[in-house]
């Protein structure tokens, strides 16, 4: 049985009259796509001809795969699918390819994705896993492994976030502005810069209106529906309720909407409700919820400028973004 030998640039080239090294420029789809007449023709010839790029060989010349490891803890976590999908756009833009493996936040399962992508040949990695106290991006950097943290960081790695400081103040200037007093927290990961930074805007906002910052209202989470469920009601259980919560995200934001509903709390009645990232869901709740919008995009775009830079300078190690309020329906005025 006899097969079909493969066709090559030089192939191409012959057929199209031109130099093979035209050829390479006008297929590669790293590169901006020409309209020119002789662009359009070469591709022509290559498509009839059954042209397939051979991305090994172009890989080995070039040094690099154009591959990108990415690693999350969950895509079932919005925020995360977000942000995978706003990286998978950046990478396109740049003529790379993001590759996504989940981790459930486990420092362990993170170590064996890192190795599993790049025994598969990636150029390096962007992480959405950063904890506080891990030793994992040192030993990423001492092995000269090119990553850059996204969404959370480690205050060394090069880095793109949100402004969690200003989006913390931000959430709570506001319920601080309708009146209420009484604000409680969902503290979120103490391992996660994010949780950490909106409750530094928090604690920041708070002060400055002096106002008390009551330990009971300071009330553990993680970053889940559950979590936010149970700190909500164990809230409810106080001799002295708040007034208002700032959760830490979205989903814990929607926990804890769900467990006041069941208690026939009303939302904002009788508490008001601020959560974080702006998921798609959040406007289209009963009670659209307020919450402080992440710019995904701007985020993805500043770590893929990161990651595929030389050497950054060292201002621009860590891309800052800042959030937007976003008032909606779950707040209100408090005058009691």
């Amino acid at each position: 049985m006899s097969s079909k030998a493969r066709v090559t640039l030089h192939d191409v080239a012959r057929e199209a009259g031109v130099s093979k090294s035209t050829v390479s420029r006008m297929l590669d789809e790293r590169l901006p796509k020409s309209d020119s007449e002789t662009a359009a023709r070469v591709r022509r010839i290559a498509r009839e001809m059954g042209y397939v790029r051979d991305v090994a060989a172009a890989s080995l010349r070039r040094g690099s795969t154009g591959m990108i490891g990415v690693i999350v803890p969950r895509l079932t976590d919005t925020v995360m699918a977000m942000l995978y999908e706003a990286l998978a756009r950046a990478a396109a833009r740049a003529g790379q390819f993001a590759i996504v493996a989940t981790t459930d936040d486990d420092p362990e399962a993170d170590r064996r994705a890192a190795e599993a992508l790049l025994q598969r040949g990636v150029d390096g990695l962007i992480l959405s896993t950063a904890r506080e106290g891990s030793d994992f991006t040192r030993d990423l950097t001492e092995r000269g492994v090119r990553h850059v943290l996204a969404l959370r960081h480690d205050g060394d790695s090069l880095a793109a976030v949100g402004d969690d400081r200003l989006g913390g103040y931000l959430a709570t200037r506001h319920l601080i502005d309708l009146g209420h007093r009484d604000i409680a927290l969902l503290t979120g990961p103490e391992y996660a810069s994010s949780a950490r930074g909106r409750a530094e805007g928090f604690r920041r906002a708070m002060t400055e209106a002096s106002l008390p910052i009551r330990p009971e209202l300071l009330a553990p989470s993680t970053f889940s529906i559950e979590s936010g469920a149970e700190a909500a009601a164990y809230l409810m259980e106080l001799q002295h309720p708040p007034s208002a919560i700032f959760a830490i995200n979205d989903n814990t934001a929607i926990g804890a909407l769900s467990a006041l509903a069941k208690r026939g709390i009303a939302v904002p009645g009788d508490v008001s409700l601020v959560g974080y990232n702006d998921i798609p869901i959040v406007s289209r709740l009963p009670i659209p919820l307020t919450t402080v919008r992440v710019p995904f995009d701007q985020i993805a775009t500043a770590a893929l400028e990161l990651f595929l830079a030389d050497e950054p300078p060292a201002r621009e190690r860590m891309r800052v973004v800042a959030p937007t309020l976003i008032p909606r329906q779950s707040t209100a005025r408090h005058d009691r």
